[in-house]
């Protein structure tokens, strides 16, 4: 059947059979996009991570208080008694747009469960707007491959699943389509589709950044692509006014938010931009004052320049009040090879480094198609003119760039994903051209064979790393439980010891109660419990942060006196154990660790700067005597250790032993009825299980006010 025959019209448009096909692959891209991103679901219904709950808490206020009143509020929940600017510390457009979605969209329904749903809805519409930045570059047949291959991408998925109303999947959305529009924009040939094109897209990307401030890394891409065009394209006219409109739109749009502002013009981003501007409409300059066989000379000469001029420019005024830097985190993105000395930086999950057996576990067999792509690129590009070259220019530059970037960080490998995914999709598409243009004169029967074959082998290649590993496919790693639901632990089960917790607080504590936790649970404390906490997972005032941690370290006396100096009335800490088949009598026994506070502490002690042998054992994990009786965390874990054993020959020892297993038993040792410094006002309720099983224990203390030290 002809792909081109005409279906039907609607005014001057021909609807072709082709089009229904494309109709179908994105439906179906955006379906699996959907269903995939939504596997959490089964587990039960709530906002997963951390960061969700603060944005949910502040697209609320925008709700229920209006546009004007979000930008004068200061959160008195957060960093008390400090207090947060919301609007100039988070990620306005993020909330904006969900505020302004469910305005439109929301019917009434649960603001909540809007936001749930929020993350998958835009992160499978993104797979429709990549297939339109890829159709840009490299044509239909590659944007149809790039949306499939979107859809199914983990890195992509699992930061943006249902729950996940988070920075990443509306920031992917704009900035995608800031980029489609801006390369669709440079190349058309009408002004009038052109103009509004460049425009939309300057302001796209600043929305994308405010959304999410890593979208800085879209930004190097297109700065360095500037860099290429007077090189590339003969219609210098057009860019001396198209590429400064893009800059001056996204200049003039940062310029809106207080977040981004004079700190993104003078910042990373800004200056990604405005310098390689600066040196398009120089370099343009430049060349058509030389004469034809010196122009590109004389411009790779000033370029030359610039790259030399600009880091030495950028390194002298490092310390410059009016040039500032990006935080660490930019710049270890920038340079893998930086090393950071703040323990806290490094805490974070999300910023370990990434590792070659997650990058193929990420991208397993995209990576082969990856580096196909660009040798069918780099192969093609002149010759057959599959591509244009300022087009071939973006996706290698986007390629490249996106791979660097990710080797930071594990988070920044949906860069990497974007970049791929592109440079696959155009060497897939490449390549059947390919096929399909040398088998048209070899015998039918023949022809058809070889085409089938290969079009089989393409779809199991692609196929294979969708299901297998068995626990390390798309469909599987997915499927993990909302955190609050684990606790964030590592046991993939759903509980409500946080949620029974949280909601035993906003019930039982006094409305103007602080609370003293570790910062990974202040959002889940001011949003469910609707109680102010120290800190939070904004990090944003570190001193705080480390005197926690000084406080969790002290004595007991003295801790419960530095939280009591910070006027907080409860302490909350998560422990994490498993209770073994086995009983010691009476007692039942148990381990601990799965990614509660007992496996945490030993960042509070680099937080605090204090020395790990004093209260870990060899194995940076077991607490020492010190630990257990000397420290308020020790006080406060209702654990303690009865031995140790070596689980591969079962052999006991009451004293740690390298590659022995801690085994332990209750112990409250602060009592509701006690005359402590604390007193367990509630356990949630994994605690008390009477069956095997994991123990998800969240742990409420009050402060008592009227405890006097003996000395």
């Amino acid at each position: 059947m002809n792909s081109h025959a005409k279906l039907f019209s609607i005014g001057t448009f021909d609807f072709k059979l082709h089009h229904l096909l494309i109709i179908g692959i994105l439906s179906l891209s955006f379906s699996i996009s959907f269903l995939i991103r939504s596997q959490p679901a089964s587990y039960g219904w709530e906002l997963n991570e951390f960061d969700p709950f603060f944005n949910y808490r502040a697209t609320q206020y925008v709700v229920e208080n209006g546009i004007n009143s979000y930008f004068e509020w200061n959160d008195d929940l957060s960093w008390y008694p400090h207090g947060r600017d919301v609007s100039q510390t988070s990620q306005v457009m993020l909330h904006m747009t969900a505020a302004t979605t469910y305005w439109i969209f929301g019917g009434g329904g649960s603001l909540y469960d809007f936001t749930i749903l929020f993350p998958v809805i835009f992160g499978s519409l993104t797979a429709v707007v990549v297939f339109a930045l890829v159709r840009v570059i490299g044509g239909t047949t590659a944007g149809l491959f790039a949306s499939l291959l979107f859809s199914i991408s983990l890195p992509i998925i699992i930061r943006g699943q249902i729950g996940w109303f988070k920075s990443e999947p509306l920031g992917l959305f704009f900035s995608v389509l800031a980029i489609y529009l801006l390369l669709s924009g440079i190349k058309s040939k009408n002004p009038k589709i052109s103009i509004p094109k460049i425009i939309s897209s300057g302001i796209f990307m600043i929305l994308g950044l405010s959304a999410w401030g890593g979208d800085q890394f879209f930004i190097i891409p297109i700065g360095i692509f500037f860099l290429t065009l007077p090189f590339l394209r003969t219609d210098h006219k057009f860019l001396l006014w198209a590429i400064p409109l893009f800059t001056s739109s996204a200049v003039i749009t940062s310029l809106g938010f207080e977040r981004l502002g004079t700190n993104f013009v003078l910042g990373l981003g800004g200056l990604s931009l405005i310098i390689p501007t600066v040196f398009l409409v120089s370099c343009i300059v430049i060349q058509n004052k030389s004469n034809e066989r010196s122009k590109n000379r004389n411009g790779l000469i000033f370029l030359a320049a610039i790259l030399i001029i600009g880091p030495s420019f950028l390194i002298v005024n490092a310390d410059s009040q009016f040039i500032p830097l990006p935080s660490h985190r930019y710049l270890n993105a920038i340079n893998p090879f930086l090393i950071t000395s703040d323990p806290l930086v490094d805490s974070v999950s999300e910023h370990a480094t990434t590792t070659i057996g997650q990058s193929f576990l990420f991208h397993s067999i995209l990576m082969i198609f990856a580096g196909l792509g660009i040798w069918m690129i780099l192969k093609n590009s002149n010759k057959s003119k599959f591509i244009e070259n300022d087009m071939v220019s973006f996706a290698l530059i986007m390629g490249l760039i996106g791979v660097y970037v990710s080797s930071a960080f594990v988070r920044l490998e949906v860069f990497a994903s974007i970049s791929i995914i592109i440079l696959s999709s155009i060497g897939l598409s490449v390549l059947i051209k390919e096929l399909f243009s040398h088998t048209t004169e070899i015998k039918l029967s023949k022809n058809i064979f070889i085409k089938s074959s290969f079009l089989i082998g393409i779809i199991v290649l692609l196929t294979v790393p969708v299901v297998f590993p068995a626990n390390g496919n798309v469909f599987s790693t997915s499927n993990n439980p909302p955190t609050i639901l684990n606790g964030g632990s590592t046991y993939r089960i759903s509980t409500t010891d946080w949620t029974d917790t949280l909601e035993w607080i906003k019930n039982n504590t006094e409305k103007d109660a602080v609370i003293a936790t570790w910062w990974d649970y202040g959002y889940w404390i001011q949003t469910k419990a609707e109680r102010a906490s120290l800190a939070d997972n904004s990090t944003l005032i570190d001193s705080i942060i480390k005197k926690i941690a000084s406080a969790f370290l002290s004595s007991p006396d003295n801790g419960a006196k530095m939280l009591l100096e910070m006027e907080s009335d409860y302490v909350v800490i998560f422990i994490v154990g498993q209770r073994l088949g086995i009983d010691n009598g009476d007692q039942p026994l148990y381990t601990l660790g799965g990614g509660g506070d007992e496996s945490k502490k030993q960042w509070f002690m680099r937080i605090a700067s204090e020395p790990l042998p004093k209260y870990l054992h060899s194995d940076g994990v077991s607490g020492t005597d010190y630990f257990w009786n000397e420290t308020l965390l020790g006080k406060m874990t209702p654990f303690t250790p009865l031995g140790y054993v070596n689980l591969a020959n079962n052999q006991q020892s009451q004293a740690y032993q390298p590659g022995f297993t801690g085994i332990y038993t209750k112990d409250i040792k602060f009592p509701e009825d006690g005359d402590g410094p604390l007193r367990l006002v509630y356990s949630s309720p994994s605690f008390d299980t009477e069956k095997g099983g994991q123990v998800i224990g969240v742990f409420v203390y009050e402060i008592n006010k009227d405890y006097a030290p003996l000395n």
